[in-house]
């Protein structure tokens, strides 16, 4: 893999060779990554794996047609190569009145921001076995467990580099390190399964290994002889390893690619007031070491917080460039791209705003509703919003948590569900999107 520097210049050399091969406009995409990681199970060492992969994207303009290419070899006789190839393949594309490069002016021309991406410690592979030992054995510990599905402990690096033939230029890197356990408690047909599972650019930041494998033990014994629920209307609370789902829905139904496909359920709710007010969304890619933080977006923009939801109110659409074109809008530097590919539209640090009730608070007058901690199944439809899911969790009774139920469905119409939504106090702050636990009012559960 090689360091965002180098990256760069290999980037830069690949948009020389597709502009001596033809092409109008140009831009290149490295992105490499390496990563270890060791899975111990029942005390003993189980896997040791060690991985390296990169690729050089070049996408090509001939007017309004364009094309895209890869590739693994980064010397210069296959770029000289690829560069011709896209060229070619693009002069027999059709031509995309949306097509080309994000506007010169709208380009980041200051240094990127510093955003701590960067552990300087490598753990090496005898110290991640000791951390996934640590982890197994905690979740062992718990009373109740019986039986482990293993623990793991991982660390990689990235580096990605854009270059576009209108004067962008641009590489960062980024660590990553993760801890996980999966345990089973009970016995027989009466087994339940859970796990827990932290990730972070710094070792620093995560809880301790012994902390998450307890977690992961504890909620495996917590799952333990679940009941059923009654069909009907109920109050559904969902937790925050879930919740985040809810506003991962949001984002996709206001890319800029949805709306122009009118393929959203927020078609024509362009600032409208879809959230109760005092609701607040917020994406932030230039949080320090946050899991999605980014310097500049997909097309060489600069990135900066950006409120989505703001006093209940959506605040616009998220739009690449070719989205800006078809709607008649401004990119909002949402740009994300892939191994190859034109850029598409996604989000960084995105996060729920906490609201002003602790949990016992939030659920202190629902006298029969559900805690929902696992969803199950894809059931959402984009287009009109409508949501079924599988899912388990805990009864709440007399505004209480009471015991362990499975298999039920909880459904509704996300349109209803976000005017519905009442945030607690509890923000959690270890994700790419991250929630406080959420109330729902309205819902419909199917069980018995």
């Amino acid at each position: 893999m090689l360091s965002p520097a180098q990256a760069q210049d290999r980037a830069a050399a690949l948009i020389d060779f597709a502009r001596k091969a033809g092409a109008d406009a140009a831009d290149a995409v490295y992105s490499g990554e390496s990563s270890e990681a060791v899975q111990v199970r029942l005390g003993a060492l189980e896997d040791v794996e060690r991985s390296e992969s990169e690729h050089l994207g070049l996408r090509v303009f001939v007017g309004r047609r364009s094309a895209s290419i890869g590739s693994s070899d980064l010397s210069d006789a296959a770029l000289q190569e690829l560069a011709s190839r896209a060229v070619a393949m693009a002069r027999l594309a059709p031509e995309d009145p949306y097509a080309g490069l994000a506007a010169e002016a709208l380009l980041l021309r200051t240094e990127p921001a510093g955003l701590d991406l960067i552990d300087a410690g490598e753990p090496g592979p005898a110290r991640l076995r000791e951390l996934a030992l640590e982890a197994e054995d905690a979740a062992r510990a718990v009373a109740g467990v019986t039986n482990s599905e293993g623990a793991s402990a991982g660390s990689g690096g990235r580096s990605l580099a854009l270059v576009t033939s209108h004067g962008f230029a641009g590489s960062f890197g980024s660590t990553s390190h993760q801890i996980s356990a999966t345990v089973i408690a009970g016995e027989g047909a009466g087994m339940q399964r859970d796990y827990a599972w932290r990730s972070a650019h710094h070792l620093a930041d995560l809880p301790s290994a012994a902390e998450i494998g307890t977690q992961a033990g504890n909620r495996a014994v917590a799952r333990l002889s679940p009941g059923r629920l009654k069909s009907g209307p109920m109050p559904v609370v969902f937790d925050p390893r879930v919740g985040g789902t809810l506003i991962g829905h949001l984002a996709g139904a206001i890319s800029g690619s949805a709306i122009a496909r009118r393929a959203s359920f927020l078609l024509g709710k362009d600032l409208a007031q879809v959230f109760a007010p005092g609701v607040t969304v917020i994406d932030d890619p230039l949080r320090p070491r946050g899991l999605g933080s980014r310097p500049f977006d997909g097309e060489g923009l600069p990135t900066a917080l950006r409120m989505l939801v703001e006093d209940g109110r959506l605040t616009g659409w998220l739009m690449d460039s070719a989205a800006a074109r078809q709607l008649g809008g401004t990119p909002t530097g949402h740009a994300v791209r892939g191994a190859g590919g034109a850029p598409g539209v996604g989000i960084s640090n995105l996060h729920l705003a906490a609201g002003t009730l602790s949990v016992a608070e939030l659920i202190a007058d629902i006298a029969d509703g559900v805690l929902v901690t696992e969803l199950i199944g894809q059931g959402v439809n984009a287009v009109t919003g409508d949501y079924s899911r599988g899912a388990s969790g805990f009864r709440i009774i007399k505004g209480a948590i009471a015991g362990p139920v499975a298999e039920f469905t909880v459904a509704g119409n996300l349109l209803d569900m976000f005017a519905g939504l009442t945030p607690a106090n509890d923000l959690e702050w270890h994700r790419s999107v991250n929630v406080p636990t959420i109330r729902v009012d309205g819902m419909t559960v199917a069980g018995d």
